[in-house]
């Protein structure tokens, strides 16, 4: 296992995504077109607070961005991954992609 490039893909790789739930989100995000708080939430196990707080990162960083409404009486909060989003995420996979196979050699 050749180990020499490994310092030059960590430092390739996305920070905002180096959490767990960070990559989940995305992932999910990718993947959907759009998804609501409640689907998100239950998909990944997280608590409000703790989806909240990473989400607003996200968005902060305009990878996400946040539509919120009322259906009927009831509040909706929708999120969808921006193409800054989704190019962010996408180098990071690749990056991830790279780092693995250069372990494999």
């Amino acid at each position: 296992m050749s180990t020499t490039n490994v310092p030059n893909f960590l430092e390739d790789l996305n920070k905002a995504f180096e959490s767990r739930v960070r990559l989940g989100m995305m992932s999910l995000l990718v993947v959907e077109e759009e998804i609501d708080f409640a689907s998100l939430k239950e998909s990944l196990q997280l608590s409000d607070g703790n989806l909240a707080s990473h989400m607003q990162a996200l968005e902060k960083l305009g990878y996400v961005e946040v539509r919120k409404q009322f259906i009927g009486r009831k509040p909706n909060t929708q999120y969808a991954a921006t193409e800054l989003g989704r190019e962010a995420f996408t180098a990071h996979l690749l990056t991830l992609e790279k780092l693995i196979k250069q372990m494999q050699s």
